[in-house]
């Protein structure tokens, strides 16, 4: 029997992935890991999770597992382990645009594709070949929060549609295409500061704005003249 190592920050996807693989009764065993600090402790037991650091657990990783599956990990898997053990990432982007962090965020921002995309984990960040990904509209109401809700469910069907296969090893890939462009955790940072004396267009400004709200979270910023934090988000509604 195949031992399949899970690794997921989400809830949500947990959730739906497990409903999936009971449905399709796979004779495989399946262990759910979360990177830490990622997941509320009080969910943890609730979920039967536990945590794993892979830049000092990748040996133990590789050693004892078939398959590593990412879904919406946040670790950077480490190159070794990705030669040893073969590793699955689910990712909310369509490789290659805005490979790496929030990549709704920055397709609003930059007009490039978005989507899913199911692919090999390679020593490069959401670069590997490409084994499923489609392309999803970003609508002119959609903020960050919204798109991104569509998107887990986008992933969960196209998950279903590889899972077997991937299990299987009976799969095909095709190769990224180019490079395309990488998004870091410190390019969003970046955003999320708001000059007052930028001069840009309407457009600009609401879809820098849009991108970058999300429910539960404060992410753009400007400061007043009196030095004053002052948050920003913006709900948008289709008539």
């Amino acid at each position: 029997m195949k031992n399949i190592l899970v690794i997921t920050d989400n809830v949500y996807l947990l959730q739906q992935f497990r409903t999936l693989i009971k449905r399709l009764d796979l004779n495989v065993r399946f262990e759910f890991k979360s990177s830490p600090g990622r997941v509320d402790n009080s969910l943890m037991a609730v979920h039967e999770l536990s945590q794993i650091k892979l830049k000092e657990e990748w040996q133990d990783v590789a050693q004892n597992y078939d398959l590593v599956i990412s879904i919406h990990c946040k670790q950077i898997f480490p190159a070794e382990m990705t030669r040893a053990v073969k590793c699955i990432n689910v990712h909310a982007g369509l490789n290659p645009f805005n490979r790496g962090w929030f990549p709704q965020v920055f397709s609003i921002i930059n007009g490039l594709p978005w989507g899913v995309t199911i692919h090999e984990i390679d020593e490069d960040l959401d670069h590997g070949d490409i084994i499923i990904q489609e392309q999803m509209e970003l609508n002119a109401w959609d903020t960050s929060s919204s798109a991104y809700k569509r998107v887990l469910d986008k992933e969960i069907e196209l998950i279903e549609k590889v899972l077997v296969k991937i299990i299987d090893g009976n799969y095909s890939t095709i190769k990224v295409p180019n490079e395309g462009n990488v998004n870091l955790k410190k390019d969003f940072k970046e955003l999320c500061e708001i000059d007052l004396n930028e001069k840009v267009t309407m457009k600009e400004a609401i879809d820098r704005l849009r991108a970058l709200s999300f429910s539960g979270y404060k992410n753009a910023f400007f400061h007043d003249i009196y030095g004053n934090k002052v948050y920003i988000s913006v709900n948008l509604n289709k008539e």
